[in-house]
């Protein structure tokens, strides 16, 4: 079975973004924890939150993913920036763990003018810290495109930081599609060949979860713009399969789409569901 879902808003609370995802034939979703470039949390809500497990306890919806703000980076050396990272992710896992199914996204980030291995060794240090308060849910490193002083858009980099890591913590990868396209993996017409290094340098049981992020920069541009699905440089027939891909195919898989509403995702996750079942027996 296909999971698959979109990313949503919080604004109408946890139960709404369920009840929403379940509307559009979704069976999964993803959303910001907070403000995406400023930090700030919602009050928390625990009627809305337990109206929201005993939903997904009656409905196909599981695999829900948290989203750190992108101000988020692990790996800095300046302290301000790593006791607000590391405050940030105490606090979204803490709140996490009331929604048993949850997952943590985090991107690796930037490390200013560290060179890249002391900005892994830093961010691998700021997920133990973090992990050893709270180890329930899984967070997972989503790979990046590149840009600027960015760690984690090599496979290399994402298994310096998991090496890191205390080997007891569930961390994995998210493989976003379209960051790792900018980063120069050709998931479009070599999906094998990147998954074979990933498989090399990682081990494909550390990939969890995938991004079907379309994009409109050239491979290896560095630099992720998403295109709507099917307007970008992958396209749709590329991303689909990966749906279908064996290595892949049992992952949850979220889609980000610009300027994207609800009949917009209902339609795309359609369409993926149209492939998946004409591909999977």
């Amino acid at each position: 079975m296909l999971t698959i879902g979109s990313h949503l808003s919080t604004h109408y609370g946890y139960l709404r973004m369920a009840e929403e995802t379940v509307s559009i034939n979704g069976t999964t979703f993803q959303y910001f924890t907070r403000n995406p470039r400023g930090g700030a949390q919602r009050a928390l809500d625990q009627k809305d939150i337990d109206a929201f497990n005993a939903y997904v306890a009656d409905h196909p919806v599981t695999d829900f993913l948290g989203y750190a703000p992108y101000d988020v980076d692990p790996g800095e050396a300046d302290q301000a920036k790593q006791d607000f990272a590391r405050m940030v992710m105490l606090e979204d896992l803490a709140r996490l763990e009331l929604m048993p199914g949850s997952r943590y996204l985090v991107r690796p980030g930037s490390v200013g003018d560290l060179p890249a291995g002391q900005g892994e060794a830093n961010a691998a240090a700021t997920f133990n810290h973090v992990l050893q308060a709270h180890h329930d849910v899984p967070v997972l490193l989503a790979t990046m495109p590149g840009e600027g002083t960015q760690i984690g858009s090599t496979f290399e980099s994402l298994a310096a930081i998991l090496g890191g890591i205390d080997a007891a913590y569930p961390v994995g990868v998210l493989l976003d599609a379209s960051a790792a396209y900018a980063a120069g993996y050709d998931v479009k017409n070599d999906l094998d060949d990147v998954l074979q290094k990933f498989d090399q340098v990682i081990g494909l049981d550390k990939l969890k979860a995938v991004h079907l992020n379309d994009i409109k920069e050239a491979l290896g541009s560095d630099a992720d713009r998403h295109a709507r699905i099917g307007e970008g440089q992958i396209g749709f027939d590329a991303l689909a399969a990966m749906t279908v891909h064996p290595a892949l195919r049992d992952l949850p898989f979220y889609l980000e789409e610009p300027k994207a509403d609800l009949v917009i995702y209902e339609k795309d996750i359609a369409r993926f569901r149209a492939y998946y079942q004409e591909h999977v027996s």
